[in-house]
């Protein structure tokens, strides 16, 4: 099981300082990576809650993160395909894997609300089938000398796009549709569960990823696994908690048992719990208990 850690990108603590601080103490401590998400607009009266009424963008953040780590890994869980071009997104992808010398791990959505569709210029309808050439398009930009393609939804003229990356970086899928989760199967290097996953029977949904990727021809135990963990550090004991809530040694439980119903990667997120990830929790509280969650959670 590889442990990570997501930065503040989300609400108050969401500083440069802070998420340098994050970054760095993750690093120290053996942290296999820390984690990025993307919300793109926040559609006013929204009742989504308050962790996503304030969020920075996920690559800038790596990016800069790259640049004052030198081993842990980063990763975004998810860009959403449809808010950019896979041309665009390759190029800056590729320029995130060089500059941090090939930790990347880039999580790919397919998005679900419709006002970022909206401002995008997008069409919500159709995005499965947007999102598996997206795919195509974006791994032949990374590897092919002269990339020429005319779908349904992209089309490129004979070009190069220079440099390409030495390695290129893992693509894991999310979604939790049966639809999504068989399209991780044939074409990711793995799956990443959303911030609303029903933990309790999350074995269901690998099962099914990994019978797709049978189906295709591959071999399921290569694919990574991962979860993002909403934990909340609170009392223990409490009655009906829900996994990742509760105790340090209550979480630490709740990790191996992920573990043993097939996920390979977890990565606590503070972002997603509202006295944490709000603009208005106080910063100073939250990197407290952020500190004392790095410490007691670590790997």
């Amino acid at each position: 099981m590889r442990i990570g850690f997501a930065v503040p990108v989300s609400g108050s603590w969401a500083t440069p300082a802070n998420m340098v601080q994050v970054a760095q103490r993750a690093e120290a401590l053996g942290y296999h990576e820390v984690w990025t998400f993307q919300r793109l607009l926040y559609p006013q009266g929204h009742a989504m809650g308050p962790v996503y009424r304030s969020v920075h963008d996920p690559v800038v953040t790596l990016a800069y993160l790259a640049g004052v780590t030198s081993r842990i890994r980063l990763g975004v869980a998810v860009l959403n395909m449809p808010f950019s071009s896979p041309a665009m997104l390759a190029k800056q992808l590729a320029s995130l894997q060089a500059v941090s010398g090939g930790r990347l791990d880039v999580g790919l959505g397919l998005g679900w609300l419709p006002e970022e569709f909206a401002a995008s210029g997008v069409p919500f309808e159709r995005r499965g089938r947007r999102g598996e050439e997206f795919v195509h398009v974006l791994r032949r930009l990374w590897s092919e000398e002269v990339v020429e393609h005319k779908g349904e939804f992209y089309e490129l003229p004979p070009v190069h796009q220079d440099p390409k990356p030495l390695t290129p970086p893992p693509i894991l899928l999310g979604g939790s549709a049966e639809v999504a989760l068989r399209r991780a199967g044939r074409l990711a290097d793995g799956w990443i569960s959303s911030s609303r996953e029903d933990l309790d029977r999350i074995d269901e949904k690998i099962y099914i990823v990994k019978e797709a990727a049978r189906a295709a021809g591959r071999d399921p135990e290569a694919l990574r696994f991962v979860t993002r963990g909403v934990t909340c550090i609170r009392p223990s004991g409490a009655a009906g908690r829900a996994p990742l809530t509760g105790s340090f040694e209550e979480i630490r439980q709740d990790v191996a048992v992920l573990e043993a119903r097939g996920v390979t990667d977890v990565f606590h997120d503070l972002n997603f719990d509202p006295e944490i990830g709000s603009p208005d929790a106080d910063p100073e509280e939250s990197m407290r208990r952020a500190g004392a969650a790095l410490d007691a959670l670590a790997p």
